[in-house]
């Protein structure tokens, strides 16, 4: 690591106090997907104090903004997310569930520390542009509606990502490792049926009921399962069901659909069924509907370019090390929770040998926190759920890490993770990330064939273009 690079890295821990500070405010005003507004208050005021250009309401999502420093290429991006989950409030450092607000939301994803961690990234990274002159911008990219929202696939519907020469995040998680390797794509539509109310015992014949419209494209839904191919998944949630009265014909129903395929293309064409059945079901029940298009997320492309690269210099920085103290409160918050079955990590999911190693350095999964570096893996190996870094992924190598947030095991979007959210577990993960994402942007700005290997690779598995999920005219919805 030459001294420029090491000065850059060297700041994350010298600023350390900074980052933390923004990492605690947000987890203090936890925010829901799309209604960000003091994290995005909080991000803006600090990359302007950091020498940040800013650009506010990023493609016309109020709480979507991106700060940008240096001039020329390369142009890295680095990731940011800050939004949190409903029902999840939680006061911090405990072992046993105790909301501050009861049903109130908390950082369950540790978004309060993904954001500060990719700040730091992009500070050291402007810091090492200062020092060494040279071409070169970095640009933190504020990235609201992960948890539902899909932010990302907005600003991918307005080509944003293409102008960027590669892409980087992190999250939180309970191991230590370069991400690999795929998942699925997704869709949500909600579906508000409009019909007539009537009194259901005098005069049933005068109402046309929405709930029976609703009833009917759920069961629709069920018979489509048979004729979809194996990687199809359809999931549905009754927001409104017209009211809690059986003798009334009920007026009004809507239901949410969220459609996934290992393919956004398949996704598109599954969702097009979808809707041909919320038709049908109108037409039955001689009620109206009207579609509201929420949000949807793409299929991540792999680079293993980039993938290569973060390793490496994951591996030069280390993953965190923990005190007694840390051990002792992780082991005490492990017990809340089952112990994992099966080895963690992505390689290991895939690779029996890793699988055997990483048993071995977690003693059997009995270790309070993971802290090594899991084995080299790349590959194209499906793991389910959903991201929108994938839309960002088919515009631009993007390649994340993960770092150890939280104890061995701890389940996402749970109490446990927000209880942690402000320990000092979960700094040393975020400053960790924060220096591995600096270190290998250093990296593509220094060494142009590295930057050029990974363009070549994603040229190649972009090859059939973006098929983006977000609808024509559709506008961010906070549900």
């Amino acid at each position: 690591m030459n001294n420029l690079k090491k000065a850059a890295i060297e700041s994350v821990d010298s600023m350390a106090q900074l980052y933390e500070k923004i990492a605690d405010e947000i987890w203090e005003n936890p925010e829901l997907s799309l209604k960000e507004y003091k994290a995005t208050e909080i991000y803006c005021k600090a990359l302007r104090e950091q020498g940040f250009e800013v650009t506010e309401k990023l493609c016309g999502i109020d709480t979507a903004f991106c700060g940008s420093f240096g001039s020329g290429k390369p142009v890295i991006g680095i990731l940011g997310e800050y939004d949190a989950l409903s029902g999840l409030s939680q006061i911090a450092d405990r072992t046993k569930c105790e909301p501050v607000v009861k049903d109130g939301c908390g950082h369950g994803c540790g978004h309060n520390l993904l954001g500060a961690g990719s700040f730091a990234a992009a500070v050291a990274v402007k810091t090492y542009l200062q020092n060494s002159g040279n071409s070169g911008t970095v640009i933190f990219y504020g990235c609201p509606g992960e948890e539902g929202g899909s932010g990302k696939a907005f600003m991918a519907r307005e080509n944003l990502w293409a102008s960027l020469d590669a892409a980087l995040c992190w999250h939180p998680d309970t191991v230590n490792e370069v991400r690999t390797g795929t998942n699925n794509s997704s869709i949500q539509v909600l579906y508000k049926f409009k019909g007539i109310a009537a009194h259901a015992a005098s005069a049933p014949d005068q109402g046309r009921s929405a709930l029976d419209a609703v009833e009917l494209m759920n069961i629709g839904v069920q018979f489509l399962r048979e004729h979809m191919t194996d990687d199809c998944r359809v999931h549905y949630s009754i927001l409104n069901a017209g009211g809690v009265s059986p003798n009334v014909v009920q007026a009004e129903a809507d239901v949410l659909y969220m459609v996934r395929a290992n393919k956004v293309i398949d996704s598109v064409k599954l969702l097009k069924r979808v809707d041909k059945i919320a038709e049908g079901a109108a037409l039955m029940t001689e009620t109206s509907y009207e579609r509201v298009f929420i949000d949807g997320t793409s299929e991540l492309l792999p680079n293993y370019a980039l993938e290569k690269l973060l390793y490496k210099n994951f591996e030069e920085i280390g993953a965190p090390k923990y005190s007694d103290e840390e051990l002792a409160y992780a082991a005490e918050i492990k017990k809340t929770f089952p112990t994992e079955n099966a080895a963690p990590g992505i390689g290991a999911k895939f690779n029996e040998d890793i699988a055997e190693l990483v048993k071995e350095k977690t003693e059997g999964m009995t270790k309070p926190l993971n802290d090594f570096l899991m084995p080299e893996y790349s590959g194209t190996g499906f793991v389910a759920g959903s991201t929108d870094v994938g839309d960002v992924s088919w515009q631009t190598p993007a390649s994340q890490i993960s770092v150890v947030t939280w104890p061995a095991g701890t389940p996402a979007h749970s109490w446990q993770v927000v209880s942690v959210g402000k320990s000092s577990i979960a700094y040393k993960g975020m400053l960790c990330a924060g220096k591995v994402l600096a270190a290998t942007a250093i990296d593509l700005m220094e060494n142009p064939e590295l930057l050029a290997e990974a363009r070549t690779e994603f040229a190649k598995k972009s090859k059939d273009g973006y098929t983006c999920p977000i609808e024509k005219n559709a506008v961010p919805i906070a549900l």
